[in-house]
């Protein structure tokens, strides 16, 4: 499924890669448990990148589109979810809890739209270069799967009229995001379909992009953080992002890095467990939806879970 670059060593790529999700894990709770952190990450910190990425280091930016919308996508992201929990208070929580669906959508839509651009552009044309990747590419029918695939776990962002902040206790004064409605289901499917895309379209990163940062947050929100994967997910892709942009020479050096195997059968499968993992949560959601009568996108569908109930027992009151 992955291939080590000529010369790696195993044992290295391994350290590295667990150094990788640490470093993620801790880089998200300092963000999140500390307020004044939190602001310089998402709000200084861009503004001092941006200046190095277009002067000092603009002979090695990638400045595909694809790379650039998401660091700015994953900055406002972060900057609207620092805002809601701490100034929610003085925000109309009517608008409030549109702002994480619609934000995740459009992230989503990004990777569904490059996905159909390489399908379209790059099909049948077998290993090719291509310069938004940065690297070699085989674009395939996987492409269109996994673009599905994103669209319907767009369709599955359901239950937000219900987010709320963490009630701030001894243990916990983050007043994290909850969404109490997503869980582990939409959670896994959401890591296929994302993996099925780093794997296929940007395979040299697949290794650090896909496994280590989906599984971060995924970790964090079945831990310390439950029911805010949302903001992990929003945290740690935009201190990702930053760093990769920052130093590509990490990324790239021989000696840990790790590439997809550039196989279409194994494109084909991840793209394929991509599409039936996302197609099972939207056939669930209408279960839900014609069984309790509970429209997903006005209310709460997940309400008789335990894990629902588990997360909604954190929030506060909400005015």
């Amino acid at each position: 499924m992955f291939q080590f670059s000529y010369g790696a060593n195993p044992i290295l790529v391994v350290l590295v890669w667990m150094v990788v999700l640490c470093a993620l894990m801790v880089a998200n709770e300092l963000t999140r448990k500390f307020k004044w952190v939190g602001f310089f990450a998402f709000f200084i910190l861009p503004v001092i990148l941006t200046a190095l990425w277009f002067t000092v280091l603009r002979e090695t930016l990638y400045i595909g589109w694809f790379h650039m919308v998401k660091v700015y996508t994953a900055t406002i992201t972060c900057m609207g979810f620092w805002f809601i929990r701490y100034y929610s208070k003085k925000i109309n929580w009517k608008f409030v809890m549109f702002f994480p669906p619609a934000i995740l959508a459009i992230n989503i839509l990004q990777a569904v739209f490059r996905d159909f651009e390489l399908g379209s552009t790059y099909s049948g044309m077998g290993p090719i270069f291509n310069e938004g990747a940065g690297a070699m590419i085989i674009a395939g029918p996987w492409n269109f799967m996994n673009g599905i695939a994103g669209i319907l776990n767009i369709i599955a962002i359901t239950g937000f009229m219900g987010i709320m902040l963490r009630k701030v206790t001894d243990n916990d004064k983050s007043k994290s995001i909850l969404w109490p409605d997503m869980l582990w289901f939409f959670i896994i499917a959401y890591n296929f379909w994302n993996f099925a895309y780093v794997y296929n379209a940007i395979p040299h990163r697949s290794w650090y992009n896909g496994l280590a940062l989906l599984i971060a947050p995924t970790i964090i929100a079945f831990t310390t953080g439950k029911g805010s994967w949302v903001q992990h997910r929003g945290h740690t892709l935009a201190l990702w992002v930053y760093f990769a942009l920052t130093f590509p020479a990490f990324l790239d050096s021989s000696i840990w890095r790790v590439d997809s195997a550039y196989n279409s059968t194994i494109q084909f499968t991840v793209s394929l467990i991509s599409l039936l993992s996302n197609l099972a949560i939207v056939c669930y959601m209408v279960y839900k939806w014609k069984s309790t009568g509970r429209n997903p996108y006005t209310s709460e569908v997940n309400t008789d879970l335990k894990g629902y109930q588990e997360v909604k027992a954190m929030a506060e009151a909400r005015d």
